[in-house]
Order: C-alpha cells, then structure tokens, then sequence
C-alpha cells in the first residue's frame, strides 16, 4: 500500500451526485481487503430486492423514512439510525416513505471463509 492509500476522505454532496437517478442503486465508492463502503438509493415507493449477505454489513440512514425487515423483525428507520445486520441474516426495507440515502459498510470475511 503506498502512502497515497492509507487515508481518503469522501464528500457525501459529492457521492450523492454520482449516483445515476436510477429508482434503486449502490455504488461502492471504498474497497480495500478489510472492508468496502457505499452509498445506497432508494427512492420513495420502490422496491429493495437485497437479501442475505456473506459479511456484515453496517448501514447508516443519510435521509429518508422506510421500515427495515430482519429475519421475522420490523423495525422503523430515518435518519441517524445505525443500522446492523449479521452475515447471512435475510433483511430489506420496505414501505419507503421519502427517499433513502444511506452509507452501507461491509467488513470483508476472514480468510478461509
């Protein structure tokens, strides 16, 4: 790793004009061997298709108003929430009231997973 990588700083007003306008979108905008990081969209009324993921994952909700399914759970998100789901756990969100935008964290998986 060169010293130009061991630090960036991301803009959010930057990242979110990135996105494409697309009703449903992720970009990742971070990969490196211990973690990946995001930004999410998902526009009011529309449809998360995600499932289950093979690390776990942070999301933190930027704007917006949805409620969030984990396993057989439901919980109500906006903004400020810290969301986390474990590796493997079904989840989305549904019932987007008002636009989404949230950062989402992976960690990578150990080695030999």
């Amino acid at each position: 790793m060169s010293a130009d990588d061991t630090w960036k700083i991301f803009d959010l007003s930057y990242l979110k004009k990135t996105l494409g306008g697309d009703p449903v979108e992720y970009l990742e905008f971070l990969k490196v061997p211990s973690m990946s990081c995001g930004i999410y969209r998902l526009e009011a009324g529309s449809k998360d298709m995600q499932g289950a993921h093979d690390e776990d994952e942070i999301y933190f909700v930027v704007e917006g108003k949805a409620r969030l399914k984990t396993g057989n759970k439901e919980h109500i998100v906006s903004p400020g929430a810290v969301l986390y789901v474990s590796a493997g756990e079904e989840h989305c969100f549904f019932e987007i009231e008002e636009d989404m935008i949230l950062l989402v964290f992976f960690a990578a998986n150990a080695p030999g997973e």
